[in-house]
C-alpha cells in the first residue's frame, strides 16, 4: 500500500493551504494511497496549538484523510514555541546568526524523529505545503534532511510534491517580516534529486528564480478547481433558514479567516451602501476574539449588525460531509462573493477562484498579484490604492452586479470559460498525472497509446477492439488515451469505457499542445516513465509502446502478433500491417485497384525491409524509443504560425533505424484503415496533395459531415491513373531506396540482392556512398537529411526500380510516371547533376509536392 504523507505549515485545520492539498491529494487516494496529513501544530509558532492536540479538527475533513503528526517531538529540548518565536524575530529579521547551532541541533533531532515516522507508515510520497515560509527555519532544515536521508536510503526519485503557496515577497512584505532579498535568514530551496518544486504562478515562479537561479524542478501549479455550478439541493437547501437569512434577500459571501489583514471592515462598509443586502462570513471567530468583537462593534455602528452572519467554519469547497455545510454551499446560496483583501497579503485568493469556478460573480479589492492571477476576468475591483473603503460609486457597480441578472448570467459564463482554461482541475490532473504518474501493474509489458481529437462517433469501436484482444492476457497490456483539446464527449466516453470494463486498465491523460505529434509522444513519454515504477517486474523484460490511431480497429490477434514478432527477432521497432474492408470500395473499380496495388508493393517491401512505423500501428521497444530521444515534434511555418509536421512516425522510425537499431514486419498483426481517409480527402489523393503542399505536410481534419464526393462513385479512368501515380511515387523513394540509404550493409543482403538483382544493388551502394559523402552537413531533422538523398536516388534509377517491383510486385505495377516536365528537358548528361537542384529546392517545395507529400494510401 502507497502511502503519502502531507505536511502543512499553516497550523490550522481549515485553509487555502490545507484545501489546495486536500484537492491534490484526493488524486493520489484515487489511486490508492493512505493520505496522512500532519496539520503543523508543532510547527507554526503564531496560531495557539503549538503541541495541542487534536480534537475535532478530523470532522472538518474527508474520511480518506488520517490527522497525523511526528512521533515525539515534543520530547526534544528546547523546541517549543519560544525557540520558534526567538529564531523568527532573530535570525530571520534581524540576522542574528548566533543561534545557528541550536537551529542545527534541533534540526537534527527533528530529522530523526521524521525518518522514524515516515518508516513506520512505510511513506512513498510526501506532500510539503507552504515550507519555504520562514515561520520554523529549524524544521524546514530538519525536513530536508529527512528527506534526502529517507529518499537515498529507499531509492526513491522524485517523491517530494513541494508546493509553496505564500512566500516572502507575497506574504505580508510590507513590515519585512521574513527579512529582505535575498533572505540570508531562510532555508532556500534546494537542488535535491527527492524534491519537485511548484510555484503559484508564473511571478512567483521568476521571483523564486531570482532569489535562487537555476533551481531545476520547478513548475507553475495553480490553485485547481472543479468548473461547474453550485446548485441549490435537497442537502444545503435549508441553508439560509439555518443561518436566519431571509430567502428572497440578495446575499454577500466572505470566505476567510477573520483576522485583521483580511480587511473584514471593508465588507461591512460595503454592506452598510447597499440597503437590503446581507452579508455571510466564513471563518472561525475564535482564531482572534479581539478582531471578531472590533468587527461586530463596528457592525452595530454601521448600523448593520442584524444583516450579518459570523456563520463559523465550513468544509472545504468541494467536499460533502454529513451535517455540515461546505463553502460551495454557500456559494450556492450567494448572490455575489467578496474579497476586499489587504494589498499586499494575498497571493492567489482562493474565495476568487471558488467563486469563478462556481459560477458566482464576485467583487474584489486590487490587491498586489490580483492583475497577475485574474487580471482578464471580469469583476468590480476596489482600487485601495486610491481609496481604501468602498464608497458610493464602487457600491453602484457591486450593486448593478446584484440586481442586473442578465449582466450576472455574462459575466458568470465569461469567467467560467476562462477559469476552465486557467485553472480547471484537468490543468492540474495532467501536470500531476506526468510528474507522478499511476503505478503500472507488474506483469504489464505493453502500453498501448491512443492519441484522440473528438473522436466520440469512433471511440467505443476502437476501444472495443483494443479490448477485445485474444491470445493476451489483460493484465500484460493497458490502454494510455491522450486527448489533444477534444471538445466533444471523447473524454466521457472514455471514462465510461473503463468503468464498464475494469478488466483492461485504461488511462486518460491530456495533451495541450494541439497535433497529433504532440499527442503521441505525451503518451509514450507517460507509459516509459510508470514502466520503469512497475513493482517486482524482472528487469530483463522488455516493455513494448504501442502506437495506435483512434480512427481505426485493430484485428483481434494484433497486439499479440505484434508482441510475438518483438519477442522473437528483438527488434526496436515492430511495424504491423495495414489494409482497407473491400465492401466498402464495391461499385469503385478503379479506386480499389490503385489501393490494392500500393498495399501489395508495401507487403512486398516490409517483408523485405522491415517497414518504417505509421502511427495507426507500430510497437518501439522502451529502451530504444528513449535511445532515440522519443518522439521529436518537427515543426513548419504555415500561413505564418508554426505548425506540428505530420511525419513524426516515419521521422522517429529513421532515428532509430539510423541509429543501428532493428525494424521487424509483423505482417499478421493487422489494423483496419478507416476508409474516411479516402472517402473525405478524395480530391486531395487524386492530386496527390491529401496531407499538404509545398512541403508543409499536416494532417487536415477529414471529418465533415458528408463525403466531398457522392458515397460510392469511382474514379475515371484519368483520375485513377493519377491517383495511382501520386502514390507509387510517394511510395518507391520512401520504401525501396530509404531502408538501404540508412542502412547500406542491407545490399549485401541475399535477399536485397535477389530483390534489387546483383548489379543494381553494387551500383545503388557505390552512388549512397558518394551522396553520403558529399552530404557531410545534414539537416537537424531526421528526415529531412534522408528524404532529399531519397528523392535523387530515386530519380537516378526510377526504371531499374520499377522493374524491381514488377517483378516482385506484378506487372501492373507499370512504370515510373512521367518526369516533372524541368527534369525531362535536361541533357542525359547533367541529368544527376540538376536532379540534385530540383530535390534540394526547398524554397518552391517541387520535390514534395511530385512525391505526394506524405502518401495518399
Amino acid at each position: 500500500m502507497s502511502v503519502l504523507w502531507g505536511v502543512s505549515f499553516d497550523a490550522t485545520p481549515l485553509s487555502g493551504v490545507v484545501v489546495e492539498f486536500l484537492k491534490t491529494a484526493r488524486r493520489f487516494a484515487a489511486r490508492g494511497h493512505r493520505v496522512h496529513l500532519d496539520l503543523g501544530y508543532d510547527i507554526k509558532a503564531d496560531k495557539g496549538a503549538f503541541f495541542r492536540p487534536y480534537r475535532d479538527e478530523a470532522q472538518l475533513l474527508p474520511g480518506w484523510v488520517t490527522l497525523d503528526r511526528v512521533e515525539g517531538v515534543e520530547d526534544i529540548r528546547g523546541y517549543d514555541r519560544e525557540f520558534v518565536d526567538r529564531v523568527l524575530t532573530r535570525m530571520v529579521q534581524a540576522g542574528d546568526d548566533t543561534l545557528r547551532p541550536e537551529i542545527d541541533r534541533v534540526a537534527g533531532e527533528l530529522a530523526t524523529r521524521i525518518v522514524a515516522t515516515w518508516e513506520r507508515l512505510g511513506v512513498t510520497m510526501v506532500m510539503v505545503e507552504n515550507g519555504t515560509l520562514p515561520e520554523n527555519v529549524a524544521y524546514t532544515e530538519a525536513l530536508y534532511r529527512a528527506i534526502g536521508r529517507y529518499g537515498a536510503r529507499h531509492r526513491l526519485g522524485r517523491f517530494v510534491f513541494w508546493r509553496d503557496h505564500d512566500l516572502m515577497w507575497q506574504s505580508e512584505p510590507g513590515i519585512a517580516k521574513y527579512g529582505r532579498f535575498p533572505y540570508t535568514g531562510v532555508p532556500a530551496p534546494r537542488n535535491s534529486p527527492h524534491i519537485h518544486y511548484f510555484a503559484l504562478h508564473e511571478q512567483a515562479l521568476a521571483r523564486t528564480l531570482e532569489w535562487v537561479p537555476g533551481l531545476p524542478n520547478i513548475d507553475v501549479l495553480p490553485n485547481s478547481f472543479t468548473i461547474a455550478p453550485a446548485r441549490i439541493d435537497e442537502r444545503n437547501a435549508a441553508f439560509r433558514r439555518d443561518h436566519g437569512i431571509p430567502e428572497d434577500v440578495p446575499l454577500l459571501a466572505r470566505i476567510t479567516r477573520i483576522i485583521p489583514q483580511k480587511r473584514l471592515d471593508r465588507d461591512l462598509h460595503l454592506l452598510s451602501l447597499l440597503p437590503g443586502v446581507w452579508l455571510f462570513v466564513a471563518g472561525d471567530v475564535g482564531e482572534a476574539p479581539a478582531e471578531h468583537a472590533r468587527l461586530a462593534g463596528l457592525a452595530t455602528r454601521l448600523g448593520v449588525r442584524d444583516r450579518v452572519v459570523f456563520g463559523g467554519w465550513l468544509t472545504p469547497y468541494d467536499t460533502a460531509l454529513p451535517g455540515r455545510y461546505s463553502v460551495r454551499d454557500l456559494l450556492a446560496h450567494a448572490t455575489v462573493v467578496s474579497f476586499l483583501t489587504s494589498y499586499d497579503y494575498e497571493s492567489y485568493g482562493n474565495p476568487v477562484s471558488e467563486a469563478i469556478a462556481s459560477g458566482t460573480p464576485y467583487v474584489t479589492s486590487g490587491y498586489e498579484l490580483y492583475d497577475v492571477v485574474y487580471g482578464s476576468f471580469r469583476a468590480p475591483v476596489l482600487d485601495i490604492r486610491a481609496r481604501d473603503l468602498p464608497d458610493e460609486a464602487f457600491a453602484r457597480e457591486v450593486a448593478e452586479l446584484i440586481t442586473d441578472e442578465g449582466k450576472r448570467a455574462e459575466v458568470v459564463r465569461a469567467n467560467s470559460e476562462l477559469g476552465q482554461a486557467r485553472f480547471g482541475t484537468r490543468v492540474v490532473d495532467d501536470l500531476v498525472d506526468r510528474l507522478y504518474p499511476p503505478p503500472m501493474g507488474a506483469g504489464t509489458r505493453l502500453s498501448v497509446v491512443l492519441p484522440v481529437y473528438n473522436e466520440a462517433a469512433n471511440l467505443p469501436e476502437v476501444l472495443r477492439t483494443l479490448h477485445d484482444q485474444r491470445a493476451l492476457d489483460k493484465n500484460l497490456y493497458e490502454v494510455v488515451l491522450v486527448d489533444n483539446n477534444s471538445t466533444d464527449d471523447t473524454v466521457a466516453i472514455a471514462h465510461a469505457f473503463a468503468a464498464a470494463h475494469p478488466d483492461l486498465a485504461l488511462h486518460v491523460i491530456h495533451e495541450p499542445e494541439q497535433g497529433v505529434s504532440c499527442a503521441r509522444r505525451a503518451g509514450m513519454d507517460f507509459a516509459a516513465a510508470r514502466s520503469r515504477n512497475r513493482p517486482d517486474s524482472d528487469p530483463g523484460d522488455r516493455f513494448y509502446l504501442v502506437s495506435a490511431d483512434a480512427d481505426c480497429r485493430v484485428d483481434a490477434h494484433w497486439l499479440s502478433e505484434l508482441s510475438a514478432a518483438m519477442e522473437s527477432s528483438k527488434a526496436a521497432i515492430g511495424v504491423c500491417d495495414y489494409y482497407y474492408d473491400a465492401g466498402h470500395f464495391t461499385g469503385r473499380p478503379r479506386l480499389w485497384d490503385a489501393i490494392q496495388r500500393t498495399l501489395r508493393c508495401r507487403a512486398v517491401t516490409f517483408a523485405l525491409f522491415g517497414g518504417f512505423p505509421d502511427g495507426k500501428g507500430f510497437a518501439v521497444e522502451r529502451d530504444a524509443y528513449e535511445r532515440a530521444g522519443g518522439i521529436e515534434i518537427f515543426y513548419q511555418l504555415q500561413d505564418g504560425k508554426f505548425v506540428n509536421h505530420l511525419s513524426d512516425d516515419w521521422d522517429f522510425g529513421i532515428k532509430v533505424a539510423g541509429g543501428g537499431d532493428a525494424i521487424t514486419y509483423a505482417p499478421r498483426s493487422r489494423v483496419e484503415i478507416n476508409p474516411r481517409r479516402v472517402d473525405h480527402a478524395i480530391d486531395e489523393v487524386i492530386t496527390g496533395r491529401a496531407y499538404g503542399s509545398d512541403g508543409i505536410i499536416v494532417m487536415r481534419d477529414i471529418r465533415p459531415s458528408a463525403p466531398s464526393v457522392p458515397a460510392g462513385l469511382d474514379l475515371t479512368e484519368a483520375e485513377a491513373r493519377q491517383a495511382w501515380e501520386f502514390s507509387i511515387k510517394d511510395f518507391t523513394p520512401k520504401n525501396t531506396i530509404l531502408p538501404v540509404l540508412l542502412t547500406p550493409a542491407l545490399l549485401e543482403d541475399d535477399a536485397v540482392i535477389a530483390f534489387f538483382g546483383a548489379g543494381l544493388a553494387a551500383r545503388l551502394a557505390r552512388r549512397i556512398a558518394e551522396i553520403r559523402d558529399e552530404m557531410r552537413v545534414a539537416d537537424f531533422t531526421p528526415i529531412h537529411s534522408y528524404k532529399t538523398p531519397s528523392y535523387r536516388l530515386y530519380f537516378e534509377f526510377a526504371d531499374e526500380l520499377f522493374a524491381c517491383l514488377r517483378r516482385h510486385v506484378g506487372e501492373d505495377i507499370g512504370h515510373p510516371p512521367p518526369l516533372p516536365p524541368c527534369l525531362a528537358a535536361v541533357p542525359a548528361e547533367r541529368f544527376a547533376e540538376f536532379v540534385r537542384y530540383y530535390c534540394e529546392d526547398r524554397e518552391s517545395g517541387e520535390a514534395h509536392n511530385y512525391f505526394g507529400n506524405g502518401g495518399v494510401f
